[in-house]
């Protein structure tokens, strides 16, 4: 069995996955066969059927991980987490999927920054 530490990462990182496809994957959608007819409430229903999935991964990730539930993190650390492995799950997205979009220096900086802030959230 994983900890609860890695398990709540592991289904952070699937929440975030469904998240970032609710969010962004329908920027994709109209090169898909059909889509690009759908009305934008037809976008905004099937994004929100993406994102229910995101919530059946992120509400138990904060249950499991949350330290009165037992878990290991507090809800700032477990906030700042999630914010980070959003961003990382957004590049790798955008960088598989959105081929025209590039990442310049200045936006490693700042995921440096959050990166640090990280460090400086579970520094005790």
């Amino acid at each position: 069995m994983l900890p609860k530490g890695l398990y709540t990462i592991g289904l952070l990182i699937l929440s975030n996955t469904f998240m970032t496809m609710a969010w962004y994957g329908h920027l994709k959608f109209s090169e898909w066969k059909g889509f690009s007819k759908l009305s934008l409430l037809a976008i905004i229903l099937i994004s929100w059927g993406i994102a229910l999935f995101e919530y059946c991964f992120q509400v138990p990730a904060n249950r499991i991980g949350y330290k009165p539930h037992g878990g290991p993190f507090s809800l700032v650390e477990l906030k700042v987490l999630q914010e980070v492995i959003t961003l990382i799950v957004f590049t790798v997205f955008s960088l598989l999927l959105f081929k025209n979009e590039t990442f310049r220096l200045n936006h490693l900086i700042g995921f440096g920054f959050l990166v640090l802030a990280v460090y400086f959230i579970f520094k005790r």
